[in-house]
């Protein structure tokens, strides 16, 4: 059985200053009005962790920022 271990980021609001994410009453979520450099900069994040083997299970939005849930084989 594989064994992962686990690891949680918080990434700023300061760094998303126009981030709004919404989900309609059927339960579809999107990400709207993230200007085109803050979405170069989070993906840039993501793949930095990914390319240390980290895979992305949820990202999580908030007033404060965006949450990340991260997992990688031992």
């Amino acid at each position: 059985m594989t064994r992962f271990e686990y690891d949680i980021t918080k990434y700023s609001a300061d760094e998303f200053t126009r981030l709004v994410y919404f989900c309609t009453e059927q339960g579809q979520c999107n990400l709207n009005q993230l200007p085109s450099d803050q979405m170069r900069s989070l993906g840039a994040r993501l793949n930095g962790r990914g390319s240390e083997r980290w895979e992305l299970v949820q990202l999580f939005f908030g007033e404060g920022g965006v949450v990340a849930f991260w997992k990688r084989a031992l």
